[in-house]
């Protein structure tokens, strides 16, 4: 009897030693579900760590001061909702705001329609050097912006390139000092966005396009279809997601733009080229109100925020 307990307890370390490490667990037990979701939650904790310090939290202090009266030296004022109900009472916040909404015309539609046509010519070629060709279409956009605007002011300028070849060919009614003109400085502005953008727009759009299937047009030129029809039946429902993406990315960056305004008019002439993001830098480093310039800084963030919820609405919806 005493041998038998004893060769037990010899043989329950090994059987104890054999059994998997899993055994107890029942398949999609908890431990199962919590280890890949904690294994993200630590991949994605680097890069909300940046994200949080140096957008979340200066936006949350911005939302803070824009409860207040602040010149950044002296103490805070507590105005309430003040800086928000003078800016949308404001007459040049609301011709601001205007400005933008032109800029998005050129930035988001313009930009898209200009990469459509080229997609749809570039997308069908075969031919020697293609790469380079794109490449050299891409450039505008990595360009920096500040570059971007100083070589558009001298191109625009009254003795520029722009003026001089409207003068060789006759057209010299046309040349005026683009962006010194009241009616045609904005669209100028415009003009540059457009420029910068649509290299990227259209690789967007040429990387969906190699992801349309060839049987599709091929069927498409089956049923008699020419190269329009082709483009409109089969290309343009093919980029439909990217084209959204295309638009969310320009409606801000149309909103958002600074860097061309600084380069260039700097808000004028007057106050026609003036947008938010230029007045948020003029209330607070010219005017020296911290307050209201956060205030115009929470409105903008939460337009570019309605905006782009109400272009990717639709697309949640197919």
């Amino acid at each position: 009897m005493v041998d038998t307990v004893l060769a037990r307890k010899e043989t329950a370390p090994a059987r104890s030693q054999a059994r998997p490490a899993t055994a107890g667990l029942r398949p999609g037990g908890r431990r199962g579900r919590l280890t890949p979701r904690f294994i993200g939650y630590a991949y994605l904790l680097p890069a909300f760590a940046v994200y949080a310090v140096f957008l979340l939290v200066p936006f949350a202090h911005s939302f803070y001061l824009s409860f207040f009266s602040w010149d950044g030296i002296t103490d805070k004022k507590y105005v309430g909702l003040a800086n928000y109900t003078d800016a949308l009472r404001s007459a040049e916040v609301r011709g601001a705001f205007t400005h933008a909404f032109v800029l998005i015309a050129f930035y988001a539609f313009l930009t898209t329609a200009i990469a459509l046509v080229l997609v749809g010519i570039i997308g069908g070629m075969r031919i020697r050097g293609l790469v380079v060709l794109r490449t050299i279409l891409f450039l505008p956009y990595v360009i920096a912006p500040v570059v971007t605007g100083v070589t558009w002011r001298w191109l625009l300028s009254p003795d520029g390139p722009v003026n001089g070849a409207f003068r060789a060919v006759g057209l010299g009614s046309w040349a005026r000092p683009w962006l010194g003109d009241f009616d045609w400085a904005l669209p100028s502005v415009g003009v540059m966005g457009t420029w910068m953008l649509y290299g990227l727009v259209m690789v967007l759009l040429l990387a969906a396009v190699q992801r349309i299937s060839p049987e599709l047009y091929e069927a498409a030129r089956l049923d008699g279809a020419g190269p329009v029809r082709e483009f409109l039946a089969v290309t343009l429902p093919g980029v439909r997601n990217e084209i959204v993406v295309v638009l969310v990315l320009a409606v801000t960056a149309a909103l958002r733009n600074f860097d061309l305004i600084y380069a260039t008019t700097q808000g004028g002439p007057g106050t026609t080229t003036q947008v938010p993001s230029w007045m948020v830098y003029r209330q607070a480093f010219f005017v020296g109100d911290l307050g209201k310039a956060s205030a115009l800084g929470v409105l903008l963030t939460a337009l570019i925020m309605i905006l782009s919820l109400i272009i990717l609405r639709p697309w949640k919806r197919s």
